[in-house]
Formats: structure tokens, C-alpha cells, sequence
């Protein structure tokens, strides 16, 4: 199975306001409330692509409740580790007309040593059962900032694939512990190598520095596709660059948990026992067809096989 680890779970609660101003009055057209976090994404985006997963994390107070409750309604397995805090809202408005989103999201919940201890254990446990597990999202209060690392390290063994895919400071101490993939987007991956890119070449750069920063592969992705540095067949053979890009005209609704979306799409590919190039094609095409849909990881399955298949996948030559 997949196991997903959301230690920031969160309520989320997307709006759709057209003609969105601040500091003006609106009625929501629309509006969706779903738990959310980007572990959680990730797991409704797997479930949605047929894969089995099980969702764990923290969650706290009623909003915990909430997330649970709810997850067990869309028929995510879960298994989170109850805490005292209060888990996170997130709010984000959509304009339809601007075609801009608003997110407004909360710090989350403190959570105390005795609590991290208890989701260790629970980890160990569930990851016997896992081939890959996936890190994922921001670290609530007072949880340091090597968690991810720590957790790398701790689940760490040769038949176990461990991903991460957090911000900032957690994603660099994360490098250290050598995941076998990273998933930041560009604007993460800058903050990471200290640069900003302007195009794919600046990308590659920037996924080739992930990973002699420790990750074994990396994925760059943006709203057009991805740029990806990934091991050889087996681990063997070097590195490879590839580029995935698609070009979809489709309204895009929202761009809420893309991102997610495109990670599952790539892992559910990956656990399939599809070839690089196929799992970068189902990953692009998973992430376009989220932002056709409301809801972070939302996708329907026949939308990702059809977007799949306008993937175009590219060597990126060495040194470029």
C-alpha cells in the first residue's frame, strides 16, 4: 500500500466569489469544505486514481474530529493519532471572472513531545505494511524542524520508498536524511538551491541541486508541467533530466492541491510499475485535471487518462 503522513491536517473550505475585492461584502456561489492538508490531498487524488492508501497524522478538538469523520465518508482509509490541540482551518476564495484564488491558512495546532512520540509509533507500525510513504505538508507548532528527516531516517529501509514533499526550512533539513524523492514546486525549490529560474534550463539546474543536496530524485513542477532528475533504472546508471509539459486550453476552475494531484499521479504510476516517462505523463496529467474540478486532489480518473496522452516528455541534455 501507499501511506501518507499529514502531521498539519486541516479543514479545508474552498469559496467561489465572483468579482472578488477585499474589503468588500460577497456572496459565495459556491463553496466545498473538505479535509485537507497536503498528505491528505494526496491520498484522496490516490484513491481517486484506484490506488490503496492510508491517510495518517495528527488531528486535534472537533476540526480533528471533522477530518476524520469526513475522510471515512469519501472512503479514505485512515488511521491518525488523536491530539489535544485544535487542527487547522484553511480557507481559499476563487474567482471565477479574475481567474485568481485567495488562501488564507492557519499556523495549525501545538503539539507536544509525548504526542510526536505516540506518531512514531504508529508509523513504524503502519509502514511495515507500506511500499511507499509520503512526508508531506508544514509542520504545525513547536514540532522541530528536522521532523521530516528524523522520520526519513527512522523509516528508512531498502524496499521502502520514502517521499517527501514539504516547504522551507523542513524540506532542506530533509535533504539530508537522502528520500528517494522530493516534490517541491518551483517557487519551494528557489527558496531551497537560493536562486530564482526563468526557464526550464534554470529548473533542471535547480533539480540536479536538490539532488546533491541528498534527495535520490527530484520533481520541479509548475503549472505547465514539470522538470524532473531522476535515478537510472534500479538506482543504477546515473541520473537522468526529463522535462513534461502539456498544453491544456480546458477553464481552469481552480489550482487548489494541483501540485498534490500531480504527485499522486506520478506515484500511482510509479506503483503500477510504469516506466519513468509514463508515470511524469500521469503525473502532469493528474495535476491539469485537478484544476478543472473543485477540491484539493480532487480528479477524475478517465479525465487523467485522456490528459495523459497530450503529454509531451523530453531529455533534457546534460548541461543544458
Amino acid at each position: 500500500m501507499i501511506l501518507t503522513v499529514t502531521l498539519n491536517a486541516a479543514l479545508d473550505r474552498t469559496l467561489t466569489v465572483p468579482n472578488f475585492e477585499s474589503g468588500r461584502r460577497h456572496r459565495a456561489s459556491d463553496a466545498l469544505t473538505l479535509p485537507g492538508g497536503k498528505g491528505v490531498n494526496v491520498a484522496r487524488a490516490l484513491r481517486n486514481l484506484g490506488q490503496p492508501v492510508i491517510a495518517t497524522g495528527l488531528a486535534g478538538g472537533r476540526t480533528g474530529t471533522a477530518i476524520i469523520e469526513q475522510l471515512t465518508a469519501e472512503g479514505i482509509l485512515n488511521d491518525f493519532v488523536r491530539i489535544r490541540d485544535e487542527s487547522r482551518t484553511s480557507t481559499a476564495v476563487v474567482d471565477p471572472t479574475s481567474m485568481q484564488q485567495t488562501e488564507i491558512n492557519e499556523y495549525g495546532p501545538s503539539v507536544g513531545e509525548s504526542e510526536l512520540a505516540l506518531l512514531m509509533e504508529k508509523l513504524a507500525y503502519l509502514a511495515k505494511g507500506a511500499d511507499l510513504v509520503v512526508l508531506a505538508g508544514s509542520l504545525p507548532r513547536d514540532v522541530p524542524v528536522d521532523t521530516y528527516a528524523v522520520l526519513t531516517e527512522v523509516l528508512a529501509r531498502p524496499d521502502l520508498r520514502i517521499v517527501v514533499d514539504v516547504p522551507g526550512p523542513a524540506l532542506r533539513a530533509a535533504l539530508a536524511a537522502a528520500p528517494w524523492l522530493v516534490s517541491p514546486n518551483a517557487r519551494e525549490a528557489e527558496d531551497v538551491v537560493g536562486n530564482e529560474f526563468s526557464d526550464d534550463d534554470d529548473v533542471a539546474v535547480g533539480a540536479e541541486a536538490l539532488c546533491s543536496l541528498g534527495a535520490r530524485s527530484a520533481l520541479v513542477h509548475d503549472e505547465g508541467g514539470c522538470v524532473a532528475r531522476v535515478e537510472g533504472v534500479g538506482g543504477e546508471g546515473g541520473r537522468r533530466t526529463l522535462r513534461a509539459r502539456i498544453d491544456v486550453r480546458s477553464e481552469v476552475v481552480s489550482t487548489v492541491g494541483s501540485g498534490d494531484a500531480f504527485l499522486a499521479g506520478f506515484l500511482a504510476g510509479t506503483y503500477d510499475g510504469a516506466g519513468v516517462e509514463e508515470a511524469l505523463c500521469r503525473g502532469v496529467a493528474a495535476g491539469a485535471a485537478s484544476t478543472q474540478l473543485l477540491g484539493a486532489g480532487v480528479v477524475d480518473r478517465a479525465d487523467v487518462d485522456a490528459l495523459a496522452r497530450q503529454v509531451v516528455v523530453e531529455e533534457v541534455p546534460a548541461g543544458s
